[in-house]
């Protein structure tokens, strides 16, 4: 079992975005003021920058006010554009390297569904304040058809943007706006599974800088910079 666990958990670091060959290190989950988030803050995400991007659901604050809830997906986009995957790599994080990672795992025997979740909230007040990373991992939904699992992960991002708002009641911190999102797998009978969310805080690789330096990033798109930087494509 111990053997099955470390090739299933490895499998997960190459499958997707690539982030294989790193000691994970785990980290609490925090963006802060001397930091960025890829694909939002700096090589924005196309949707997000173009405003086309549309909530999955609004959530209250305490004070009232309500907040978009976005999918996830152009920002894990992002970081595959940025790190690469494993059969065409671009700028992978340093192998061998001890990274901090924002990060949670589950490694199951099938037969089960496996999935886990991740949440990344925008802080209203970067002078002040971080951005906030919430990770969940789990297995064994309780609902039996393909419809009733999709719902009850549905219900699971609503509660981690809940969860992202009392997180900020605790601290005094305004949220301007949640990422959320899962992925599901079911493991077969006589199979180990793992479900990973890894976010890693990394510094940027200076050969993956746009040609007019790093402050450039701040007013590029991703597309931009794939363009800048005359990257092959990905698919």
């Amino acid at each position: 079992m111990v053997l099955e666990g470390i090739v299933s958990y490895d499998r997960a670091e190459t499958l997707g975005t690539y982030v294989g060959q790193i000691n994970m290190v785990t980290a609490s989950s925090f963006n802060g003021l001397n930091g960025a988030v890829w694909g939002y803050h700096v090589a924005k995400a196309d949707s997000i920058a173009d405003g086309s991007l549309k909530p999955l659901f609004k959530k209250k604050r305490s004070d009232g006010v309500e907040i978009p809830v976005y999918s996830v997906d152009p920002l894990l986009d992002a970081g595959q554009r940025l790190f690469g995957t494993t059969e065409k790599r671009r700028f992978p994080i340093l192998p061998g390297a001890h990274v901090k990672c924002a990060v949670k795992s589950i490694t199951v025997k099938g037969p089960t569904s496996v999935w886990c979740a991740i949440a990344l909230a925008i802080a209203e007040d970067r002078q002040k304040d971080s951005n906030l990373f919430i990770e969940d991992a789990g297995d064994s939904i309780p609902a039996e058809s393909e419809q009733a699992r999709k719902a009850y992960l549905d219900r699971l991002l609503e509660n981690i943007a809940i969860s992202v708002i009392r997180c900020g009641d605790d601290s005094k911190v305004k949220y301007k706006a949640i990422f959320v999102g899962y992925r599901t797998q079911w493991i077969p009978e006589g199979y180990v599974g793992c479900a990973l969310t890894c976010a890693p805080y990394v510094v940027l690789a200076k050969d993956a800088l746009p040609k007019g330096g790093a402050e450039q990033l701040l007013d590029i798109t991703i597309s931009e910079w794939e363009k800048d930087l005359n990257l092959p494509a990905l698919r």
